[in-house]
């Protein structure tokens, strides 16, 4: 579900405000959308990583026959090495593959006075 074959950044890097604002106007409207995608990204994540990882639960609660699975480790590695869901969020958004819509203000009318 998650592009694996992303330019996302794996550190921390400096961010031109500027241009994350640019697609909204509002540099704390885009932050905004940011966040829910970053957190939309990270459930998706966590399923899968869940699904995965489901596979290899025991059923018996016993001491002695907890043991290491090396395919459980590489699995739980390789989620660790992706970037983080806030880097691939903005990667996406300023790719423009983030679609975000405004809802529109209803003005309500006013109450005329008639005296």
């Amino acid at each position: 579900m998650i592009n694996k074959n992303t330019e996302a950044a794996f550190t921390t890097i400096t961010r031109n405000l500027d241009e994350l604002e640019q697609p909204t106007g509002n540099i704390y409207e885009a932050i905004t959308i940011i966040a829910k995608r970053s957190n939309q990204i990270s459930l998706a994540i966590k399923e899968e990583l869940t699904g995965k990882l489901n596979e290899f639960a025991s059923t018996s609660d016993n001491l002695e026959e907890i043991f290491e699975n090396r395919e459980q480790i590489e699995i739980s590695k390789y989620y660790e090495r992706m970037p983080k869901p806030n880097a691939l969020a903005i990667q996406e958004f300023l790719n423009g593959e983030v679609y975000f819509r405004r809802p529109e203000v209803v003005a309500e009318p006013k109450a005329s006075s008639e005296d």
